[in-house]
């Protein structure tokens, strides 16, 4: 295939922009090796909100979530949140099919809700985005891919937390690592996300400046696959009619632990 056309006007872009023509995104300099002035204030100002500034960006996220139809339930501790999610997973049916079956990352908070146990009285399959084999080496070997895909497809509700939250848009921010797949807030009908109080930030600058201060960041650059959602899929593309769940879930939840 000839590629040279394409070739040249990327050569185009990274002339304009001042790039080497066998520059790379994610090498060593993509993040600056200091802070820059603005950068500090952004950092400093997040390190030093109180719990009244806390709970203003909480009521941000609320009445930015509202029109977007993005449901955030705010409740004290783990246990509440694991109940609340059990209450979901009783009230609510797969779209195919009748047997439910849940998709949990393999995340630190999200083992602390213990869902397994929430979810014992109900008829429920909960799986959980690890690698049995990961010891093995075998992280990325079809088998195991293909056994990741097929929990997340037959789910109808997928379960993540997320690196930040952010207020002004009503935006989850998650960065893709090993057992935490971007597909468990893509493809089950229901996507559930958890966090802290403390992981909701004002805006994009404050993310770029928290990835800027981010030591994995700073080391390896941008590998990781970060995915911002805000709200449930939606289009209007056929006679400007409003339809979710076209291109992901049909509904988002945002459990907020507050205590």
């Amino acid at each position: 295939m000839d590629n040279s056309g394409q070739e040249a006007f990327i050569a185009k872009i990274r002339s304009a922009l001042g790039k080497s023509p066998g520059g790379r995104p994610g090498e060593a300099g993509l993040c600056a090796s200091r802070f820059s002035d603005e950068t500090r204030e952004i950092l400093d100002r997040i390190s030093s909100r109180s719990p009244a500034e806390r709970q203003q960006l909480l009521e941000r996220f609320i009445e930015m979530a509202a029109p977007i139809n993005l449901n955030v339930v705010v409740l004290k501790d783990e246990p509440s949140v694991a109940a609340a999610i059990a209450d979901l997973v009783g009230d609510k049916q797969p779209e195919w099919g009748d047997r439910k079956t849940v998709t949990a990352w393999q995340h630190p908070l999200i083992e602390r809700l213990n869902l397994a146990d929430a979810l014992a009285d109900q008829n429920v399959s909960l799986a959980v985005t690890r690698f049995e084999d990961a010891a093995a080496g075998e992280v990325s070997s079809p088998k195991a891919r293909n056994r990741l895909r097929e929990q997340i497809v037959d789910s109808f509700i997928g379960i993540t937390a997320a690196d930040y939250c952010m207020a002004e848009t009503a935006s989850l921010v998650m960065r893709t690592r090993p057992g935490q797949a971007r597909s468990v807030s893509l493809v089950p009908s229901i996507h559930i996300g958890v966090i802290r109080l403390e992981q909701i930030i004002r805006d994009l600058k404050e993310l770029f400046a928290l990835l800027s201060f981010d030591p994995e960041v700073r080391e390896e650059g941008l590998t990781n696959c970060m995915t911002i959602i805000s709200g449930p899929s939606k289009t209007a593309d056929v006679e400007a009619t409003m339809v979710h769940g076209a291109h992901g879930p049909r509904e988002v939840y945002v459990y907020v632990i507050k205590g």
